[in-house]
Parts: structure tokens; sequence; C-alpha cells
């Protein structure tokens, strides 16, 4: 169960900084408001996820999961440059959280 929290948690981030994107810098009151509710949302599951996962691997997952993913959806969406370094610091935040995790099983 832990695990799911996590997903729905990382899932709201991302839709809180994608919408935070359409923002305009809190100018645009939908996708404010739509930043807020993905926040809240994903700082609560956030810590209903803490209750019975360790911090470093759940934030290891939250922050790494979800900074490729908005990475990737700039890319592929937004019109951002698909560059060899980005996709090489998206590889290597993947790979770090996978090298905490592994790490933290011992």
């Amino acid at each position: 169960m832990p695990y799911v929290l996590l997903a729905a948690a990382i899932a709201a981030e991302v839709a809180g900084t994608t919408a935070m994107k359409y923002s305009d810098g809190f100018t645009k009151l939908w996708p404010s408001l739509g930043t807020l509710l993905g926040y809240a949302i994903a700082f609560t599951l956030l810590a209903q996820t803490l209750k019975s996962m360790s911090v470093g691997t759940a934030y290891a997952i939250w922050a790494g999961v979800g900074t490729a993913a908005i990475a990737a959806i700039g890319m592929v969406f937004l019109g951002e440059a698909a560059t060899v370094a980005k996709i090489a610091g998206i590889a290597l935040v993947i790979a770090g959280v996978v090298l905490l995790n592994v790490g933290g099983a011992h």
C-alpha cells in the first residue's frame, strides 16, 4: 500500500508542477489553483506514505521519479530541447534512486 500512495503522491506533484508551467507566474487562476491542489495532495499522500516507509527511500523515489517525469514532460510535450545532457541527467537521477534503494535494502 505505501507504494500505491507514493505513486499517487508523485502523480499529484507532477500534475501540480505541470499546472505551474501554465499558471504564468500565478497570474492565471485555474492553473494556479491546480498547482496548489496538486502540491497539497502530493504532500498529504507523501506524509501518509512516511507512516510505513523510511523517509530516505520514500523521498528518493518521490523526488527522483518526479524530477525525471517533469523533465521528460518538458521535452516531449512542452517543446523543451531534448539534449544528450538532459537525457543523461534523467538516466543519472533514475540510477541514483535505484542505487539508494538497493543500498538501503541491506
